[in-house]
């Protein structure tokens, strides 16, 4: 298990949010900001990225986003959450929400799935994932990542009216932990389809999708939703992949609603 750096403010229910692939917990931000004031916003480090170590052991065992579901069920022991928790994650944070559902579902509350998608990587998405797995480890360096993820994570909107958040995302890229970028390339290719067991899903959901996500486009997110009874979708204009960062007030807006729908 991997000890795990986190941001947490606030009282309440416990909200956890996890972040995408290559950033960190700083992604979250404006939803800290905007939610602290009435949940217990839990935004946790996963393991290699911000400030959370990657275990020396598992730098060369196989990579599974499993293991990022168990690091969060230590993480809520260790900070003695017994009660069920409303979990959210955005791109990779996603993958790793359906992965604590199918080994910890009884500590799920609600969920939310943004900017994600629940079919397994196609052979050449594998492909693509261990090619750049092994150019940052040869490379020592995630810099390279910059011009290849940027015009995929962002829409076009944000590129080309929003420096602030070009400027954010790019810096964020260039910091990920080469060793950290490599596992978690590893671990995305390697997981499974999950649509079985979103089917399985008896607790709120609410699926959240960048109009402009070029990685995860609406029609993934409207299968998502399609397969979790009585999920909600919504779809954020003029956003991309990482529709959190690019349009922060029409994404809380989306997922305030759905947690004042809880209370």
């Amino acid at each position: 298990m991997a000890q795990l750096h986190l941001i947490e403010t606030g009282s309440g229910a416990p909200l956890v949010l996890l972040h995408a692939f290559p950033l960190n917990s700083s992604m979250w931000a404006a939803q800290v900001e905007a939610l602290g004031d009435s949940w217990r916003v839990i935004c946790p480090d996963q393991r290699g990225f911000g400030g959370s170590l990657l275990p020396d052991a598992d730098v060369d065992a196989a990579p599974s986003l499993d293991a990022l579901a168990d690091d969060l069920a230590e993480l809520l022991d260790a900070r003695r959450i017994s009660e069920p928790v409303v979990l959210a994650g955005l791109s990779m944070g996603g993958y790793v929400v359906m992965a604590f559902w199918r080994r910890h579902r009884e500590r799920v509350r609600a969920l939310v799935l943004a900017d994600t998608k629940a079919s397994a990587d196609s052979p050449e998405a594998a492909a693509g994932r261990e090619r750049i797995a092994a150019e940052v480890v040869s490379a020592a360096s995630s810099a390279q990542l910059v011009d290849e993820l940027t015009p995929t994570l962002l829409g076009s909107t944000t590129r080309s009216e929003r420096p602030l958040v070009l400027g954010r995302v790019k810096a964020l890229v260039e910091s990920a932990p080469p060793d950290a970028v490599a596992w978690a390339q590893r671990a995305m290719a390697a997981r499974p389809d999950s649509f079985a067991d979103l089917r399985t899903v008896d607790v709120p959901a609410l699926v959240i999708v960048g109009v402009e996500d070029a990685i995860s486009p609406p029609a993934d997110a409207r299968a998502m939703a399609d397969a979790m009874p009585g999920a909600r979708l919504v779809q954020i204009p003029a956003a991309g992949h990482l529709s959190a960062i690019e349009a922060p007030d029409d994404f809380n807006a989306a997922l305030g609603s759905f947690l004042d729908q809880l209370r």
